[in-house]
């Protein structure tokens, strides 16, 4: 469309620019003439059109209202409220009608009625006075349209919007040409959030496009860096600190790459610990004199000082939850003792990153104070599965968490093949061997703590109350600790683990003898078992045969704050039954063919011919998985992409509608670059952060997301989503575990599946491709 006299959406009034474009037009052929005015009149005879665009939105609206418009020439040419024309709907809550006037077309005049599409009554017209278009463009300040409901009991308020552009023939033509190509009326509406829909009759009318090969191995393409990690669980642990030692014995890249500690550091320890190796002492920091911190005596967490003189604390508003809200004055402005370097007023973009900061500094890794969550149990009980499980929800949910596996500092420290005598309760040696990397473990756990880490996972036996309060002592002053006890009695899942266990620790990487492995480590159990003490002390969550999900139990012991209470609920719903999780977008939308972003579009041609595919592909992959479920989000092109799939459940999820890009909706990124430069500059800076005026963050997303991937682990049956970019990137960042600021980045592409199969050998990841 042509925009040399266009008027912005929420503009009202004469078009800007209409004489000089209708002049333009006409003075090539103005040659002796009448001068301009005459040149400017064949110009318009020559075919230049006003094409306007009138548009009404509420997101409130409910029943079968559809809004009209009724009134003179050309509009309707009537004022006989059956006759009326309805507004087609072009998003969720928004209607347009648009139409071709000559640029100095009379005085139109007309109103605004809602009535159902198909039906004459009720109808119920606009208060106030008629409207009046001129040049286009509505007369008075109109931008608002008053309905009154039952009486005048209730108001139904919309919002009115304008633009009329000036367009040549040619454009015309090509506007044409893309309404018959690609409008589709909406497919979808009235759907109840959870239905099962029945077989079509004419479900061989498809078509072979839309069929797929009888092996679906044939569509398997490789999964990228970001998979998944695989292997023994204990091996993605931290890699120990302490057991860095000047002359390349061992060494720590990933530690190191983290900024945590340098080998400088650590030797200067080795050699203070060497003096006296015997001698544990606590560090402790009095963090209510540095960072304005009290400890609540009842929780044992840092809350903010607060102030006595009357003065305001600081308040910082992430949006969550809130995206619609208009922006104060004050948004941008924050309480003093924080400066951003400039006194130039940021974008509105720009604050909620700065505000997203602030509230990670304040509230983030200060709310729960340092926590330790120590492993507990016997051996091949899944203490391991649960500390890696554990580790990679609270580092999604933006909170710094790292596991720290004590078997693995044993195993760098004095060898992986130790015998199952090293474990007997009446060796001395292997007693103070096995206390001495616990210590070393624990040390490291609290350096990294005092570095910026706010909950260490410690993962151990930890079986006697002698080395469980050995680390209470270490932790004083520095950590709250939860002892986290893993308990099974099913003895079939104990022989799973034990044989898992040989198979894929490095205990016995270098045993050739599966049998007499399996031996040497029954032996090991025996020797824990004689001198295993359960939990009865300080803070503590039991799960009891959590693993088999019937009868379990979740026994729970002075737990109290925010954090605690989400691990709490997060392991609650946790288990190992295998089931799959396939993660797929929407079939390519309108708005994907034309660049925009959000919206509420329907499927192009090759989104459809996607949908069909994909519903081939689910009746292949989960023939015999009846109690399947399909999920969506509630945006259109997500249900019309799961409509052809049959005979499971779908269910809508506002959780999973695409990231709210707030007025950018509709926009390109060229439009948003052109118009909108210091929030595309800032958008671009920090993805992760950026948050769309009265729109989302990706940070944002993950909040909300949270319920999902807590019923993702809940669930026992496969589970289909269907989505969105931005919600995938999230959702798919859980499961492989990926660092937060590279959720904006992670490769979605369309049609394409990813599937996560969940289990006892924790996440893996498989993907197919459909369609190019």
């Amino acid at each position: 469309m042509g925009t040399s006299g266009s008027k912005s959406i929420d503009g009202v009034g004469a078009v800007s620019g209409v004489g000089a474009a209708a002049a333009g037009l006409g003075g090539a052929g103005g040659e002796g003439g009448e001068g301009g005015e005459g040149g400017a009149a064949e110009a318009w005879h020559g075919g230049a059109q006003l094409y306007v665009s009138l548009k009404m939105e509420n997101a409130e609206i409910s029943g079968d209202l559809v809004p009209h418009v009724y009134g003179s020439e050309p509009i309707i040419g009537t004022w006989d409220p059956s006759r009326a024309l309805a507004m087609e709907r072009e998003l969720a809550s928004m209607w347009e009608l648009s139409f071709v006037v000559p640029p100095d077309h009379e005085t139109l005049d007309f109103k605004f009625l809602l009535k159902p599409k198909d039906a004459e009554t009720p109808c119920i017209i606009e208060e106030g006075p008629t409207r009046l278009l001129t040049g286009g463009m509505l007369e008075g300040d109109v931008r608002v349209a008053l309905f009154k409901l039952n009486g005048d009991d209730e108001v139904l308020e919309f919002r009115v919007f304008n633009k009329a552009d000036l367009v040549s023939p040619l454009e015309l033509a090509a506007s044409w040409r893309v309404y018959k190509e690609n409008f589709q009326p909406s497919k979808v509406r009235g759907i109840p959030d959870i239905s099962i829909n029945v077989a079509p009759t004419n479900a061989t009318e498809e078509g072979s496009a839309a069929t797929l090969e009888l092996d679906l191995e044939h569509y398997v393409v490789p999964s990228p860096p970001t998979a998944p990690p695989n292997g023994y669980a204990a091996n993605l642990a931290a890699t120990p600190a302490s057991m860095i030692q000047t002359g390349a014995l061992w060494t720590n890249d990933v530690l190191l790459s983290d900024g945590i500690q340098s080998p400088s550091s650590v030797s200067a320890k080795l050699e203070d610990r060497s003096n006296d190796k015997k001698n544990i002492e606590a560090w402790a920091t009095d963090s209510s004199k540095n960072s304005g911190l009290i400890e609540s005596k009842s929780v044992g967490t840092f809350t903010p000082l607060q102030k006595l003189d009357g003065q305001k604390g600081l308040f910082v508003d992430r949006g969550v939850g809130s995206p619609m809200l208009p922006k104060s004055a004050s948004a941008c402005s924050l309480a003093s003792g924080f400066s951003f370097g400039s006194a130039k007023t940021m974008p509105e973009a720009a604050g909620a990153v700065a505000a997203a900061a602030v509230a990670d500094r304040l509230h983030g890794s200060k709310e729960d104070g340092k926590l330790a969550i120590v492993l507990v149990g016997l051996p091949a009980r899944g203490k391991t599965f649960t500390a890696v499980k554990l580790t990679r929800y609270l580092r999604w949910l933006g909170h710094e968490t790292r596991h720290f596996n004590v078997g693995k500092y044993r195993r760098l420290k004095h060898g992986a093949n130790q015998p199952a005598d090293f474990f007997r309760d009446d060796n001395p040696e292997g007693i103070e061997a096995r206390n001495e990397v616990a210590a070393l473990a624990m040390e490291d756990m609290i350096d990294w703590m005092r570095g910026g880490g706010q909950v260490g996972i410690f993962d151990a036996t930890n079986s006697t109350r002698k080395r469980r309060y050995m680390l209470m002592k270490m932790a004083e002053g520095n950590c709250k600790i939860i002892f986290l006890e893993t308990i099974c009695t099913d003895p079939n899942i104990i022989e799973r683990n034990i044989r898992l266990k040989i198979q894929q620790s490095p205990d016995y990487a270098d045993q050739p003898d599966y049998e007499a492995g399996l031996e040497d480590f029954k032996e090991r159990l025996i020797n824990y078992e004689k001198v295993y003490e359960p939990v009865g002390e300080g803070s503590y969550i039991k799960m009891i045969d959590m693993v088999k999900g019937q009868d379990g139990q979740l026994q729970v012991n002075n737990i109290s704050g925010y954090l605690p209470g989400r691990i709490v609920f997060f392991l609650v719903n946790s288990h190992l039954t295998p089931r799959p999780i396939l993660l797929t977008r929407h079939g390519e939308s309108l708005h994907n063919v034309r660049g925009r972003v959000g919206g509420d579009t329907v499927l192009s041609e090759t989104g459809e011919l996607y949908a069909k595919k994909l519903a081939n592909f689910i009746e292949k992959r989960l023939k015999y998985e009846k109690t399947a479920t399909i999920w969506t989000s509630t945006l259109q092109r997500t249900i019309l992409t799961a409509s052809p799939i049959v005979g499971f459940p779908k269910i809508q999820w506002r959780a999973l509608d695409e990231i709210n890009s707030g007025v950018c909706d509709g926009m390109t990124y060229e439009e948003i670059k052109k118009n909108m430069p210091e929030e595309f500059e800032s958008r671009k800076k920090d993805k992760l952060r950026y948050r769309y005026p009265r729109g989302e963050s990706y940070l944002d997303v993950i909040q909300r997301l949270e319920p999902v991937i807590i019923e993702l682990e809940r669930q026992r049956a496969p589970v289909v989503v269907i989505s969105h970019q931005a919600v995938l990137r999230a959702l798919y960042a859980y499961f492989a575990d990926r660092p937060l600021r590279e959720v904006p980045e992670i490769e979605m592409p369309l049609h394409t599946i990813i599937e996560i199969q969940m289990g006892v050998l924790g996440v893996e990841e498989k993907r197919y491709k459909l369609m190019d």
